[in-house]
Protein backbone atom coordinates (compact mmCIF):
# COMPACT_ATOMS: atom_id res chain seq x y z
CA UNK A 1 0.00 0.00 0.00
CA UNK A 2 1.22 3.75 -0.73
CA UNK A 3 2.89 5.56 1.95
CA UNK A 4 0.33 8.62 3.46
CA UNK A 5 -3.10 6.46 3.12
CA UNK A 6 -5.71 6.20 5.68
CA UNK A 7 -6.10 4.45 8.51
CA UNK A 8 -9.74 3.58 7.35
CA UNK A 9 -7.95 2.52 4.21
CA UNK A 10 -5.14 0.35 5.38
CA UNK A 11 -8.27 -1.67 7.69
CA UNK A 12 -9.86 -2.02 3.98
CA UNK A 13 -7.01 -3.52 2.77
CA UNK A 14 -6.29 -5.91 5.39
CA UNK A 15 -9.64 -6.97 5.83
CA UNK A 16 -10.68 -7.60 2.17
CA UNK A 17 -7.04 -9.54 2.51
CA UNK A 18 -8.20 -11.64 4.90
CA UNK A 19 -11.23 -12.51 3.54
CA UNK A 20 -9.62 -13.73 0.37
CA UNK A 21 -7.42 -15.71 2.19
CA UNK A 22 -10.00 -17.51 4.16
CA UNK A 23 -12.55 -17.96 1.06
CA UNK A 24 -9.09 -19.66 -0.74
CA UNK A 25 -9.53 -16.77 -4.11
CA UNK A 26 -6.97 -15.22 -5.96
CA UNK A 27 -4.49 -17.47 -4.11
CA UNK A 28 -1.26 -15.72 -3.67
CA UNK A 29 -2.52 -12.16 -5.18
CA UNK A 30 -4.31 -11.45 -2.40
CA UNK A 31 -2.82 -8.43 -0.93
CA UNK A 32 -1.87 -7.44 -4.80
CA UNK A 33 -5.94 -7.68 -5.54
CA UNK A 34 -6.64 -6.17 -2.58
CA UNK A 35 -4.41 -3.11 -3.28
CA UNK A 36 -6.26 -2.40 -6.48
CA UNK A 37 -9.39 -2.32 -5.21
CA UNK A 38 -8.50 -0.06 -2.30
CA UNK A 39 -6.48 2.23 -4.70
CA UNK A 40 -9.71 2.14 -6.84
CA UNK A 41 -11.54 3.43 -4.31
CA UNK A 42 -8.55 5.71 -3.53
CA UNK A 43 -9.04 6.92 -7.02
CA UNK A 44 -12.78 7.63 -7.07
CA UNK A 45 -12.72 9.25 -3.73
CA UNK A 46 -10.27 11.81 -4.35
CA UNK A 47 -7.80 10.28 -2.21
CA UNK A 48 -4.83 9.79 -4.10
CA UNK A 49 -2.17 12.20 -4.68
CA UNK A 50 -3.33 13.29 -8.68
CA UNK A 51 -6.95 13.39 -7.31
CA UNK A 52 -5.79 16.37 -4.98
CA UNK A 53 -3.74 17.82 -7.32
CA UNK A 54 -6.36 18.46 -9.39
CA UNK A 55 -8.69 19.85 -6.81
CA UNK A 56 -6.48 22.64 -5.36
CA UNK A 57 -5.75 23.30 -9.39
CA UNK A 58 -9.93 23.59 -9.82
CA UNK A 59 -9.74 21.13 -12.01
CA UNK A 60 -11.70 18.51 -10.10
CA UNK A 61 -15.19 16.74 -11.60
CA UNK A 62 -16.55 18.89 -9.27
CA UNK A 63 -15.81 22.35 -9.95
CA UNK A 64 -16.49 25.09 -11.00
CA UNK A 65 -18.05 25.96 -7.58
CA UNK A 66 -19.81 29.17 -6.86
CA UNK A 67 -17.71 30.34 -4.59
CA UNK A 68 -14.35 30.55 -6.25
CA UNK A 69 -11.70 29.42 -3.80
CA UNK A 70 -14.37 27.84 -1.62
CA UNK A 71 -12.24 24.65 -0.37
CA UNK A 72 -9.80 27.47 1.23
CA UNK A 73 -12.29 29.80 2.62
CA UNK A 74 -13.53 30.07 6.46
CA UNK A 75 -17.19 29.29 7.14
CA UNK A 76 -17.43 32.85 8.43
CA UNK A 77 -16.20 34.10 5.27
CA UNK A 78 -18.70 31.07 3.32
CA UNK A 79 -21.66 32.50 5.32
CA UNK A 80 -21.01 35.95 4.20
CA UNK A 81 -21.30 35.29 0.55
CA UNK A 82 -24.44 32.99 0.60
CA UNK A 83 -27.07 35.58 0.45
CA UNK A 84 -26.17 37.08 -3.05
CA UNK A 85 -26.46 32.73 -4.34
CA UNK A 86 -29.65 31.02 -5.20
CA UNK A 87 -31.15 27.51 -4.50
CA UNK A 88 -29.24 25.88 -7.11
CA UNK A 89 -26.14 27.07 -6.09
CA UNK A 90 -27.03 26.34 -2.42
CA UNK A 91 -27.56 23.08 -3.28
CA UNK A 92 -24.41 22.63 -5.58
CA UNK A 93 -22.44 23.71 -2.31
CA UNK A 94 -24.19 21.47 0.00
CA UNK A 95 -23.87 18.76 -1.88
CA UNK A 96 -19.77 19.35 -2.83
CA UNK A 97 -19.62 20.30 1.12
CA UNK A 98 -21.12 16.77 2.13
CA UNK A 99 -19.17 14.83 -0.05
CA UNK A 100 -15.91 17.00 0.84
CA UNK A 101 -15.16 18.61 4.08
CA UNK A 102 -18.63 17.83 5.89
CA UNK A 103 -17.92 20.89 7.95
CA UNK A 104 -21.64 20.74 10.33
CA UNK A 105 -21.93 24.50 10.78
CA UNK A 106 -21.25 25.47 6.97
CA UNK A 107 -24.16 22.27 6.21
CA UNK A 108 -26.43 23.56 9.12
CA UNK A 109 -26.40 27.19 7.86
CA UNK A 110 -26.87 26.23 3.82
CA UNK A 111 -29.57 23.80 5.04
CA UNK A 112 -31.08 26.38 7.18
CA UNK A 113 -31.09 28.73 3.64
CA UNK A 114 -32.56 26.03 1.54
CA UNK A 115 -35.80 25.46 3.56
CA UNK A 116 -36.53 29.32 3.63
CA UNK A 117 -36.14 29.57 -0.30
Amino acid sequence: MPRGISIKREREFKELTHKFKREHRYAGREQEVAARIVNKQRHDYGETKEEKEKDRAGLSPDRPLPLADYDRQTIPRIRSQLDRLDTSALRKLRTYERGHKQRKGLLTELDRRLSHH
